[in-house]
């Protein structure tokens, strides 16, 4: 399919404000680099590794504001800082599980712990009025969202990861996450990927670290339950729209959205995305 944001496509001026938590550029770009590409999208992002903060600092453009906030439920915590970063968390890591899984011995040593205030998304400034919630600090996900209720209300999509086996002690789990965020009006659309280790002392494919058969982590995508789009402001079913398509090429999903915006506001964007995507690829047109 066509790369181009479904904004510039369908000269939509419809500004997307995104909420990083946890935006340490360990894995690359973010997963809404295309809605930054398409303008008229601005990020708050959450980063308390002060060298990962300088990074994102020294790379940001327009549009870009990085804090060095902790994220939770605005009380005090203790930070372990682990020695991969990325293992880093509130909570303290699980060997009962972890060791169980080549690599992860080392990785989840905790180097040294610091006491922090952590910050509720609900008080900060800045993050309201978000359209995509992205997040992803190793186990602290539903502390965090537990304490932006308002936020998510007007929110659309939530990126955030989710562990099926406890690799924190105490840790809530997908099956946690997804009952808090249904009761949100957040249905589940899809994971992104789907993470798996091998169980030692097997090593698949003479690679310690690759996957094989246990299901580990995965980053969980919801959006607003698309089965009520009434429920929905006209631009909320846009800013869905353009998230979905940009960042995950849901088309299908962008497509039914645009049309109920169509059926309130006697638009034609519905039919305008069809021309597009028959134009590239017939058999994806709707019949």
């Amino acid at each position: 399919m066509y790369p181009q944001s479904l904004r510039a496509l369908l000269k939509i001026d419809c500004p997307i404000k995104i909420v990083d938590v946890g935006a340490n550029p360990i894995d690359g770009k973010p997963p809404y680099a295309p809605l930054m590409q398409g303008g008229n999208t601005h990020v708050v992002g959450f980063e308390p590794n002060l060298e990962a903060l300088a990074v994102l600092e020294q790379r940001k453009g327009p549009g870009e504001t990085y804090l060095p906030a902790v994220i939770g439920d605005g009380g005090e915590h203790t930070l372990h800082h682990c020695f991969a970063p990325g293992m880093t968390s509130l909570l303290e890591p699980n060997p009962d599980v972890l060791d169980l899984f080549h690599g992860f011995e080392q990785w989840r040593r905790i180097v040294r712990t610091d006491r922090v205030q952590t910050k509720r998304l609900d008080d900060i400034p800045e993050t309201a009025g978000l359209d995509l919630l992205k997040i992803d600090i190793q186990g602290g996900e539903l502390l965090a969202m537990r304490h932006a209720v308002e936020r998510l209300r007007d929110a659309v999509v939530v990126q955030t990861e989710v562990e099926f086996v406890q690799m924190y002690r105490d840790q809530p789990l997908f099956a946690d996450i997804d009952q808090f965020l249904r009761a949100q009006g957040f249905v589940l659309h899809r994971f992104t990927p789907l993470m798996s280790r091998t169980i030692k002392p097997m090593v698949a494919n003479n690679d310690a670290y690759a996957g094989l058969s246990q299901t580990m982590w995965s980053d969980a995508i919801f959006v607003k339950d698309f089965a009520y789009p009434d429920c929905l402001t006209p631009g909320q079913l846009l800013r869905l729209a353009a998230i979905v398509h940009d960042c995950y090429r849901s088309y299908d999903l962008a497509l039914h959205m645009l049309l109920a915006h169509d059926k309130r506001e006697g638009t034609d964007y519905g039919p305008q995305f069809l021309a597009a995507i028959a134009a590239q690829d017939g058999k994806m047109a709707a019949p």
